[in-house]
């Protein structure tokens, strides 16, 4: 069993250095991270989960091209200059928070050799401390904290935590999947076997993994020792499938089971449905948004 960590977790990892293949012509020169979701980048959303969940050291792994995701989170004087000549303080205050929201870190991952390997670029930074990883593609919304219960599972049991949701048996093919046991917690599971992205004929459960995960310090070990799996990548999966069968090693693995709202940016039709709902949402947008919708699909039906 691995050693308490009595102080909380402060530290995330966010891996976006992928090439957004999926969103061709749109990612050839912006990277994916930096599609405007209404109107914030995808990336934006993630750091400000990090942050309320109270991850204010926030370490990005980037790769080539990434650069303006470094610009959006730095400061811009000349914009703010304007503005505040302006006299518009409203966009003055959306162009300022970004910046203001975490303490920013970055490094480039070189190859791209997986999100085990993303995750192990980490290791310098974090050092012997859990931490959280979250994905890009991934948005939970900020009324269903998912994060801060994770941390909160992770500070009292130990080990790592991932987040898991029940999907239909024919999509478990498209996640990794966990095999669990229940506790006395009804959100809470005991993982005991992971696999990447299996056929639903040998899935262990309808319990996919999510891109969340509150990790214990010695997944590193295990990451350098992790030999390419699924895809030919070093796979986060694969590592955490050796905490889960031996807690001598990084403690326990548990699972947060997630029953609120997660808006899945990685795929197109999926980014365009959160957008539909993200803005149907705002009180901005919403009302006039949402007439108009209706009487789109009316006129089309």
């Amino acid at each position: 069993m691995t050693e308490s960590h009595p102080h909380r977790i402060s530290k995330a990892v966010i891996p976006a250095a992928g090439l957004g293949t999926r969103f061709l012509p749109a990612t050839k020169a912006t990277p994916k991270e930096m599609l405007p979701v209404v109107d914030k980048p995808a990336i934006q959303y993630v750091v400000e989960e990090a942050a309320s969940a109270g991850l204010d050291d926030v370490l990005m792994i980037t790769g080539r091209n990434k650069r303006p995701l470094e610009d959006h989170f730095d400061r811009n004087y000349e914009l703010e200059s304007a503005l505040l000549k302006k006299g518009d303080e409203a966009r003055l205050a959306k162009v300022q928070e970004s910046s203001d929201l975490a303490t920013m870190h970055y490094v480039r991952q070189g190859d791209p050799k997986g999100l085990g390997h993303a995750v192990l670029c980490a290791a310098p930074h974090v050092g012997d401390e859990p931490f959280a990883v979250l994905l890009g593609d991934d948005l939970i919304d900020p009324r269903d904290p998912l994060l801060a219960r994770m941390v909160e599972v992770q500070e009292r049991h130990g080990g790592s935590v991932i987040a898991l949701m029940e999907v239909a048996p024919e999509q478990i093919h498209l996640y990794g999947c966990a095999a669990v046991d229940a506790t006395d917690e009804g959100d809470v599971v005991k993982v005991t076997g992971l696999v990447e992205k299996p056929d639903a004929a040998d899935a262990p459960s309808n319990y996919a993994i999510i891109g969340r995960y509150v990790l214990d310090p010695h997944v590193f070990d295990i990451l350098r020792k992790t030999e390419p799996g699924r895809g030919g990548e070093i796979q986060l999966t694969d590592a955490l499938q050796q905490l889960a069968v031996d807690e001598k090693v990084g403690g326990p693995v548990h699972g947060v089971v997630f029953k609120g709202r997660r808006y899945d940016t990685g795929d197109r039709g999926d980014y365009l449905r959160a957008i539909v709902r993200l803005a149907c949402e705002r009180e901005d947008l919403g009302p006039d948004f949402q007439a108009w919708l209706r009487s789109y699909v009316s006129e089309e039906m």
